[in-house]
């Protein structure tokens, strides 16, 4: 017998209409109408400016019945994907990134750790990062050292990779006492909102989840929605954020 759906998958866009003319929704669109477990494909648009929305409710909503779009204003893509799991209709939701850096088919590899009972499960390159720049190399070892000084989650390799599998009442619970990642006004210019998850995962410990790290594929992509310096920048402050949060007992379950 099929296996029942149980997965969301959600991915965050943000005038994606490069990445999607190179086939990456088609790749997503096939492998989850062949795999049961991923009961629907949400896309939230995160206010794109180019083609995407036209491209996507023209070409994608009629060939591929279990994707949806979701049209938010401009905030970021940690709020595309709180939006996402809010409105998602299954017990666990996973979020990818569009342009598939992390293959779709490594899902599987998530997947398979729900059997251990993990609410949340990550995955994770390690410490490689293949192709990518030496600049992106050395400013991800700095970021691991500023993250282990300051807020901990030591035991965690890759909290940033954007291909995450999560339990949606663990994950709500966890949205639900997020500070740094509240909604807030519209943003200008794209927002790749890394401390999204430091925050998400800092909770996640804080409260008892269990957390697997699963090793998967990662290869680098050029994007023009990520600019080293003004997302470290923004990454580092929302570090310093969260760390006054936890300090002042903003974080606490009582």
């Amino acid at each position: 017998m099929p296996a029942k759906p149980i997965i969301s998958l959600i991915i965050p866009c943000y005038n994606e209409e490069t990445n999607i003319q190179k086939g990456v929704l088609d790749k997503i669109g096939n492998y989850t109408k062949a795999n049961p477990e991923f009961g629907e494909v949400i896309i939230v648009d995160d206010g794109s400016t180019d083609a995407t929305k036209t491209i996507i409710r023209s070409r994608y909503l009629p060939q591929y019945p279990k994707f949806s779009l979701r049209e938010n204003r401009h905030q970021g893509k940690a709020f595309a994907v709180i939006s996402g799991i809010k409105t998602a209709h299954h017990p666990y939701v996973m979020f990818s990134d569009i342009d598939l850096a992390t293959p779709i088919e490594e899902a599987e590899k998530l997947i398979a750790q729900i059997a251990n009972h993990s609410q949340i499960i990550i995955g994770s390159r390690n410490y490689r990062r293949e192709n990518a720049p030496v600049l992106r190399k050395v400013m991800a070892v700095g970021f691991i050292f500023v993250r282990n000084l300051l807020i901990g989650l030591k035991g965690i390799k890759d909290t940033q990779c954007g291909f995450k599998l999560l339990e949606k009442t663990a994950a709500l619970k966890v949205i639900d006492r997020l500070r740094v990642f509240r909604p807030r006004s519209t943003i200008s210019g794209s927002s790749v909102s890394a401390g999204f998850d430091l925050e998400f995962l800092f909770l996640a410990a804080k409260f008892g989840y269990k957390i697997t790290e699963v090793p998967v594929i990662w290869r680098h992509v050029e994007t023009k929605n990520v600019n080293f310096l003004k997302d470290s920048i923004e990454t580092i402050t929302d570090i310093l954020k969260i760390k006054f949060y936890d300090l002042r007992g903003s974080y606490s379950l009582s």
